[in-house]
């Protein structure tokens, strides 16, 4: 430490409580390594799900070949996604919400956030409870209800812990999941993998193209509904050059293997399974290897709820609704425990619905953060203050991300709601989220050098401070 430096208060102290909630991270307090967001996101990424998702390869009766470039090119654009916002979060040292304060303005952030942060982390937590806590209720014969009480209770702690002990568990998680997802992959592929052709007859097909699109969406969703979420867990990064390159390249690497190797696993053995449901399947795919499948399972939902719980609460706090993170925490637990036991059934359908519906919101938010960065002048540094400027009510680039939104409504193809585009052309695919990013992309580049919306001329009113003190924030 240089002299007149202040020392860091929170540092790189694991077991310490991370004292600061959606403030900007001061020099004094960035750390790390960049490759530790690979080991966050290729632990999140070892999902039995994408393996489910790689079943409908058979069923939308693509080729296998189709399949897989569908699966390739789907994470390769999620993954780019996910490494520049990434890189976002090293360079501005704030959470992806707090960033969309900048396009959205301060109170126009509060809906999407609310919707795609708050709600979707619920719901991805709960459905992830609902898996974990079926696998380890197969594993140990104990109660389901126990199991999933156990689970929620262990992210909770891990979750006020906070970004420190998140980030050395993923990478504990990496190298304890990695050997158990190779051996459900090595036993899944001698026991019943195959290589298939095209086929017509298949109950999905609603032709090549459009079973392609839709399929390699799917994929492409995955990563897409992380995105708000990247910032949080490379902010406290150095801001250097190298640092910043080497988290993009982390980034998109741990997340682009995971897909891709999990999805094409799910395509090669979808054949041999007959049954969608998690446990059923996998039993099915595992044989007398069930055990450590089961085991991977259910900590795999760890991997992946730490940061649905930890994003979830900063969330609750870009709000400015007044509670800690700790009790952000608190709530969105008992929340998703509470979903967890109600929807136990029918997992597997819930959870493509739910993909579908936080892409469609999720696809322009993200393309307005992007332009807004990179021409609207938002990686600059000096502008952190706007971003807890409450005077900047509202911006154009609320109006951009609605009117993405609004714009795909026609193109949805969901069990939930279909649109009119999709119910009378069914064979160009689900095209609602690249609809809404286009959408997003275009009204934002329309606006985004007009005057703010709404800026409120109060001259008693200032900014937050965009460093506030870690008493302020403490959990």
């Amino acid at each position: 430490m240089t002299e007149g430096t202040q020392a860091p208060v929170y540092g790189s102290a694991v077991t310490k409580v991370e004292p600061f909630g959606v403030d900007h991270i001061p020099d004094n307090e960035r750390h790390g390594k960049p490759s530790s967001q690979f080991f966050v996101w290729f632990a999140a990424g070892l999902n039995f799900p994408i393996i489910l998702l790689g079943f409908s390869a058979a069923w939308f009766g693509m080729s296998f070949s189709a399949a897989v470039t569908a699966i390739v090119l789907g994470a390769t654009v999620g993954s780019l996604l996910m490494a520049v916002m990434s890189r976002m979060g090293v360079r501005l040292g704030v959470p992806q919400q707090i960033q969309a304060r900048g396009p959205l303005g301060f109170f126009g952030n509060f809906l999407p956030v609310a919707y795609i942060n708050v709600f979707a982390g619920i719901g991805w937590a709960a459905v992830t409870v609902i898996l974990g806590g079926k696998a380890f209720a197969e594993l140990t014969h104990l109660p389901y209800w126990l199991c999933a009480l156990v689970l929620t209770a262990v992210e909770l702690v891990v979750a006020i812990y906070g970004y420190n002990m998140i980030n050395y568990l993923q990478q504990v998680l990496t190298y304890v999941l990695t050997p158990l997802f190779l051996l459900i992959t090595v036993v899944a592929v001698a026991r019943g993998g195959k290589v298939f052709q095209a086929n017509p007859h298949a109950d999905g097909y609603i032709g090549a193209t459009g079973g392609w699109v839709t399929f390699g969406g799917w994929f492409l969703a995955f990563l897409v509904a992380w995105a708000p979420f990247a910032s949080d867990y490379s902010r406290y990064l150095p801001d250097t050059p190298r640092v910043v390159n080497r988290t993009s390249w982390y980034t998109g690497l741990g997340n682009f293997v995971t897909i891709c190797w999990l999805g094409i696993v799910g395509v090669v053995v979808g054949g041999s399974a007959t049954s969608s449901d998690s446990i059923t399947a996998l039993h099915e795919l595992a044989g007398p290897f069930a055990v450590p499948a089961l085991l991977a399972v259910g900590l795999s939902a760890l991997a992946q709820n730490f940061l649905n719980v930890y994003g979830g609460a900063i969330s609750v706090q870009t709000l400015k609704i007044p509670v800690t993170r700790s009790q952000a925490v608190t709530v969105i637990c008992l929340l998703a425990y509470a979903i967890s036991l109600w929807g136990e059934s029918g997992t597997e359908d819930k959870f493509k619905v739910f993909l579908n519906l936080t892409a469609y919101f999720i696809a322009p938010f993200a393309a307005v953060l992007l332009l807004d960065f990179y021409l609207g002048g938002r990686s600059d540094p000096s502008r952190i203050a706007e971003l807890y400027d409450r005077r900047r009510v509202l911006d154009w680039g609320f109006v951009a991300w609605a009117g993405g939104v609004v714009a795909s409504v026609p193109f949805w193809q969901s069990s939930f709601y279909t649109g009119p585009f999709s119910k009378a052309f069914p064979g160009a695919g689900d095209l609602s989220m690249f609809v809404a990013a286009g959408a997003g992309a275009v009204l934002y580049l329309l606006t985004y050098r007009l005057k703010p919306l709404w800026v409120r001329d109060v001259a008693d009113e200032t900014p937050e401070s965009a460093v506030n003190s870690a008493s302020a924030t403490l959990t």
